[in-house]
């Protein structure tokens, strides 16, 4: 301040702030950031365990492709307030999120503070400049982040339906068995008694020991889907490296829990529970088909996950996509998930015709899961890869 300034009695003058952008595409861009990529999430409230430079690094190691990562960087002062992690889908530009079938949740990175600009500058860095680049997200939450992104996009925009997910408050168990009927619930305490007399130990498992618990979880999550025909993609080396580096990173950092049941001193399951402070998910689980004939897994799991996520004094659980039946006893409540498109302005017949593709997808997708599920999950498995 000057002393002409102090005499006035007049307030100081702060310059307005500086707003920079930048997009990086070098392979080795998500591990030079990870540091503040991890300090911009704990900053923006829609941030889930998807978005933690833990899961994301992991999945880039295993599953991208070189010279294909496209990061979008928002800086406010140099500080970053804004990021996101697309890859490219093909020689045309065409961008996607980080992921593919293996998240159930697509967001960026925006700082609270500063959403709305930080979403502008954002959407305005986005290399979308051809008629044929296109940013396709799947598995978007309503609520997501990225949903600014899309309304100060400037260009041709198209939303759709995705995928159902499921929620629960996280709330104690004699409180959420009210949401039930009164049969039901009383079978399930029934069934939750049985397992408390069965003697089961319920382990959190330390950082140290994810590794063995996650090798675990995979051998006994085939075991329980060998008959029925477990995912291709979960048998692969890629998706257990994946699953172990980002895991051990999301334990250490109180981002995820990973719970071992033994009964008789033998391992019968192993639940992984992913946490963020909006809401926790039960991602994967593995259990012993003998068990199945003795306790109710459902059950035993489920009250495990819940007592996490009531204990960290997060409000929500998540039950992440899928309508399985054991899912439906406890009567959740559900919201679709959302498909985005963002393309560039003056490209109208793309834009339809892209809209027309995805609609496309969208009803064979509802012919497969109705009339041909296991066709459907080699299909997928194929994307994946």
């Amino acid at each position: 301040m000057s002393t002409e300034t102090r005499r006035a009695g007049l307030p100081a003058q702060t310059s307005a702030p500086s707003w920079t952008t930048e997009v990086r595409c070098e392979d080795d861009a998500l591990d030079t950031l990870a540091e503040e990529w991890d300090d911009l999430a704990g900053r923006c409230r829609t941030a889930t365990f998807f978005q933690a430079a833990d899961w994301q690094r992991s999945w880039w190691r295993q599953y991208g492709s070189p010279g294909a990562l496209v990061v979008v960087l928002v800086r406010r002062n140099g500080r970053l307030v804004g990021a996101g992690a697309f890859r490219r889908r093909g020689p045309f530009g065409g961008l996607t999120g980080l992921g593919a079938g293996l998240i159930d949740y697509t967001d960026v990175l925006l700082d609270d503070g500063c959403a709305d600009r930080a979403a502008a500058e954002f959407a305005a860095a986005l290399p979308l400049t051809r008629p044929w680049h296109w940013l396709e997200l799947r598995e978007v939450h309503p609520e997501a982040a990225v949903q600014r992104v899309y309304e100060q996009w400037r260009g041709n925009r198209r939303r759709f339906e995705d995928s159902l997910c499921q929620y629960l408050p996280a709330v104690p168990m004699e409180r959420l068995l009210k949401r039930v009927p009164g049969k039901t619930a009383q079978r399930s305490r029934v069934k939750l008694r049985k397992i408390a007399e069965a003697g089961v130990q319920v382990r959190s498992t330390p950082p140290a020991e994810v590794p063995e618990a996650l090798e675990g979880l995979l051998r006994l999550h085939f075991l329980q889907w060998n008959e029925r025909g477990v995912t291709p993609e979960h048998r692969t080396e890629r998706f257990a490296r994946h699953l172990t580096e980002s895991t051990t990173g999301l334990v250490a950092s109180g981002r995820a829990a990973v719970h071992q049941f033994h009964l008789d001193g033998q391992l019968v399951a192993v639940n992984l529970l992913l946490l963020c402070p909006s809401f926790g998910g039960l991602y994967m689980y593995g259990a012993h088909p003998v068990l199945r004939e003795r306790l109710d897994i459902a059950g035993l799991l489920f009250s495990a996950a819940l007592d996490e996520t009531v204990g960290a004094g997060i409000p929500v659980l998540g039950l992440l996509r899928g309508q399985e039946p054991y899912k439906q006893r406890w009567r959740p409540d559900r919201l679709p998930n959302q498909r985005l498109l963002l393309g560039p302005a003056g490209a109208a017949p793309a834009a339809a015709a892209r809209a027309g593709v995805v609609r496309a997808r969208q009803a064979a997708v509802h012919q497969l899961r109705t009339r041909f599920p296991r066709l459907k999950e080699a299909l997928l498995a194929r994307r994946r890869s």
